[in-house]
């Protein structure tokens, strides 16, 4: 079984954040999304043999060696295609090429999943859904018993509160890649005039495959700077009190705190919500409810629901603050 993991986005609602580093590879609690996204369905489903990343055409080989090391820890072989143009979920599905064949997941690397049980993948396809208050504003499936018969996208009537949440699988993945291809050869294209994944895997079911759903129990965005902030807390709140890998000098600690490995902390006061991650140091500050992305320093500064990039340097300051990698902030020494 394959799993194909679309991340070619430049991820322009992250930025400055994502500059530099492609959004899935951000670390969400001192492990990146794209990482967090391998060990949900190598634990759910155990069967992978190969990750299939599809990347944009400026990601250098340092990200190819970054994902390849993620699966190697799981047992699984990564490989790559690329979307040299942004020409929709379908599009970027398509530049899988020949690995598109047999059993497939495909994941859009921009959420994280929480599954409580192993999927039940007896179907030509599943669909993952989660239920929500607010139907209207996602695409959701209409099903006949356990099985799906229809996709609606923002349904204006509460037809469904199943909404599709973007893992799916198929059982032939030839038959999917025959799917998009028509779409792509006859210029069919859906939402925002790009090659829909959903239209593809419409075609196949008013072609009589099969279709059930799996859920999840939470569906947690990483996609803008507010909700990789609440993605954050959600994440802390459930590891936070077991993930101190740095050193803790004559500091306070209000937990849920994550310190990743070879952070410092000293004489400060850090949490609740916060996470360091690995190499970066906290001096004299108080710090809540923020991120510190890594080998940034923080020096006599109060820091509340902000996001300081990797590399960065915040000195004498206090109050909210969103900076990049390698940004400076403050006086300097």
């Amino acid at each position: 079984m394959r799993l194909i993991v679309p991340m070619a986005g430049r991820g322009t609602r992250l930025r400055p954040h994502t500059h530099v580093t492609p959004k899935p590879l951000l670390p969400v609690v001192g492990r990146t999304m794209v990482e967090r996204i391998v060990e949900t369905f190598a634990e759910a489903i155990g069967d992978f043999e190969e990750a299939v990343f599809i990347l944009g055409p400026d990601f250098g080989d340092g990200v190819k060696a970054e994902l390849s090391e993620i699966c190697s820890r799981f047992g699984i072989e990564a490989s790559f295609g690329v979307q040299e143009t942004a020409k929709g979920t379908a599009h970027a599905i398509a530049q899988a090429g020949d690995k598109l064949d047999g059993e497939c997941v495909l994941v859009f690397a921009d959420t994280l999943f929480v599954m409580d049980a192993a999927p039940d993948l007896d179907a030509d396809a599943v669909v993952w859904v989660m239920e929500v208050e607010d139907p209207s504003r996602f695409g959701v499936v209409v099903k006949d018993g356990d099985r799906i018969s229809d996709f609606v996208e923002k349904p204006d009537t509460p037809i469904s509160n199943e909404a599709i949440v973007g893992i799916y699988y198929v059982r032939e993945g030839e038959r999917l890649g025959r799917e998009i291809a028509y779409l792509m050869d006859n210029n069919i294209t859906g939402k925002g005039d790009e090659f829909q994944l959903t239209d593809a895997l419409d075609r196949m079911l008013k072609d009589g495959a099969t279709f059930k759903t799996a859920a999840v129990t939470e569906w947690l965005d990483c996609g803008t700077i507010p909700a990789i902030r609440d993605t954050s807390r959600i994440v802390l709140a459930k590891e936070g009190e077991n993930r101190k890998e740095g050193t803790i000098e004559n500091s306070q600690i209000i937990e849920p705190v994550f310190i990743g490995e070879g952070a410092t902390v000293k004489d400060s006061v850090v949490g609740p919500y916060v996470a360091i991650h690995s190499g970066a140091t906290v001096t004299e500050s108080a710090v809540r409810d923020t991120i510190v992305f890594g080998d940034s320093t923080i020096d006599s500064t109060a820091l509340e629901g902000s996001l300081v990039g990797h590399n960065a340097h915040v000195r004498g300051f206090a109050g909210t603050l969103n900076i990049g990698d390698h940004a400076t902030v403050g006086p300097e020494e």
